[in-house]
């Protein structure tokens, strides 16, 4: 895994995690992070989100993507209709470490309503620095995909 300060991240959100999206552009430091919207606290429909931040994790053009909305389902739901996005629902540091290790997880996707911003922060940041262990687990998940 690239270190932070070379990575390149796709960023999205709707209304419900707008604030958590804006607070983790300012926030994280990383090489590039492309935000793909909301850009306010207008009701908005985050399919409009998570599929440009998944287009732009599954094209190559972005190494890893984080997605945030109320629940973080829709958006997982969203962006796992990609064929080379492995978007894994985090709500705790152990999960996100465990979908980034056993099943490579590139997009991070963070439920707003459920979860502090100090914990999502903490969160992410487990994301973006855990490896993915490869080994049983890249067998594993090379059946993912239909």
């Amino acid at each position: 895994m690239k270190p932070l300060s070379e990575l390149k991240l796709a960023i999205g959100a709707d209304h419900a995690g707008f604030d958590y999206k804006q607070a983790f552009i300012d926030s994280l430091v990383v090489a590039e992070i492309k935000d793909f919207g909301t850009y306010s606290l207008d009701s908005v429909d985050y399919p409009n989100f998570a599929h440009p931040v998944a287009t732009a994790v599954e094209s190559g053009n972005y190494d890893m993507g984080i997605l945030i909305c109320g629940s973080a389902n829709g958006v997982a739901i969203t962006a796992n209709k990609h064929q080379g996005i492995r978007a894994g629902l985090c709500w705790n540091e152990e999960v996100a470490a465990l979908v980034r290790m056993h099943n490579n997880a590139n997009i991070l996707c963070i439920p707003a309503r459920f979860v502090s911003l100090a914990e999502a922060t903490r969160i992410a940041n487990v994301f973006l620095t855990t490896d993915f262990e490869g080994g049983r687990h890249a067998n594993r998940v090379g059946k993912i995909s239909c």
